[in-house]
């Protein structure tokens, strides 16, 4: 296996920084990782954090806001499985609170009655009790709240 590049000046550690930044949002700590990876340790990482952060490349606020949306979207995610990722990445309470409230309930009820009811159509079982379970419990390891599917599958008639 390759051993990491060390840049050895710390503009050249910023500049491959900033294009990280830029592709995609990061989080301060995927943005520390790939660094340890490049062989940027300690003073020299903090510095180039900082750097990232005064010129706009780096903002947890903006990260956790469009994590949580692209998953929510796109994967069709609960809050709770949100939540739980971003905290893996370290992610401030502050900055998920944020980034959950940008989710709007009535988008979110009816992405999760959309799942519930894919979820239905695959039982295609003749126990409705039982495509009710597995409904649930795959709304459940989605990451939505208990209560608000047993709303949506009492609205659904089951």
């Amino acid at each position: 296996m390759p051993t990491a590049k060390k840049y050895h000046t710390q503009s050249e550690a910023i500049l491959k920084a900033a294009n990280y930044c830029a592709y995609q949002e990061r989080c301060h700590n995927e943005v520390l990782t790939k660094l340890q990876e490049w062989g940027i340790y300690g003073e020299e990482a903090n510095q180039v954090v900082l750097f990232l952060i005064e010129n706009n490349y780096l903002n947890e606020e903006r990260f956790a806001q469009a994590f949580a949306g692209g998953k929510f979207r796109v994967k069709k995610w609960g809050r709770t499985k949100i939540k739980r990722e971003l905290k893996l990445r370290q992610v401030s309470d502050f900055c998920i609170n944020l980034a959950l409230k940008e989710i709007d309930p009535n988008d979110y009820t009816n992405t999760l009655q959309e799942v519930i009811q894919k979820q239905l159509e695959k039982a295609q079982t003749k126990h409705p009790i039982l495509a009710k379970q597995k409904a649930f419990q795959y709304a459940m390891q989605r990451g939505y709240e208990s209560d608000i599917i047993q709303d949506v599958l009492k609205s659904l008639g089951y």
